[in-house]
């Protein structure tokens, strides 16, 4: 049975955000994969360390053309893996390169706004062992309300997985404007305060973060874990 669903109901993402998406990726989705693999990095470090549990299940927010959900999948054979996007556009790609890869029974994709989603509606899995954004929060305007809504959809002892671009503090910067010059024509933002943010959602959820710069500066990689459920005796 495949997981595929149709991603229609109370998720639908904002039209603004989505339509703006759809109309950055309409020319770009079928170059995107081949000209982001140079610069952006980190994703499969994030990729290689998610170690879901047997049977466990994945959702990427911001999945884009599905290339880390795939990617995911055949590392991590026994896990079930789910995808959220704004963009009707990219889900698209990601739909086909999905049914291309032959892994349609193990990967589930649908239309919804990072920021708020009802997973349970749109794939019938109430929460997740693992969930993860791979550069996504830089293109989302209310990034830290991502952070939190993927926070709230761990389920006890999972982990929350954040790579993304950082403040390039190591870079000269005749080097950093012109690269910051160009991420912006794109609506790419990188986030001051990431790690923070990721500290702060922690706190708040009874869970801890971590947070690392890549690359000198490059890249920020970030998780939130989820403590263990308590039963009532040790409350």
């Amino acid at each position: 049975m495949s997981l595929e669903r149709s991603g229609h109901g109370s998720s639908a993402p904002a039209d603004g955000h989505g339509d703006l998406m759809d109309r950055i990726y309409r020319w770009q989705k079928p170059i995107y994969d081949a000209t982001r693999k140079y610069y952006l990095l980190g994703r499969d470090r994030l990729i290689a360390e998610l170690d879901p549990p047997p049977g466990g299940t994945v959702l990427e927010l911001g999945c884009g053309t599905a290339r880390n959900l795939i990617k995911a999948a055949r590392a991590h054979p026994h896990a079930r893996f789910y995808g959220i996007d704004i963009s009707a556009e990219m889900l698209d790609a990601a739909r086909k390169a999905i049914a291309r890869a032959g892994l349609s029974q193990r990967i589930a994709v649908a239309q919804g706004d990072a920021t708020e989603f009802d997973a349970q509606a749109l794939f019938g899995v109430a929460a997740f062992d693992r969930v993860f954004l791979s550069y996504a929060l830089s293109m989302i305007p209310p990034w830290q309300a991502a952070i939190s809504a993927g926070a709230g959809a761990l389920a006890p002892g999972g982990r929350l997985s954040v790579v993304d671009f950082g403040q390039m503090e190591r870079y000269p910067g005749l080097l950093r404007a012109p690269l910051r010059a160009w991420l912006a024509a794109f609506h790419v933002a990188p986030r001051a305060g990431l790690a923070e943010a990721l500290a702060d959602v922690a706190r708040a959820r009874d869970g801890t973060a971590d947070s690392r710069a890549l690359f000198g500066g490059y890249a920020v990689y970030g998780t939130i874990r989820r403590g263990p459920r308590r039963d009532a005796h040790d409350i």
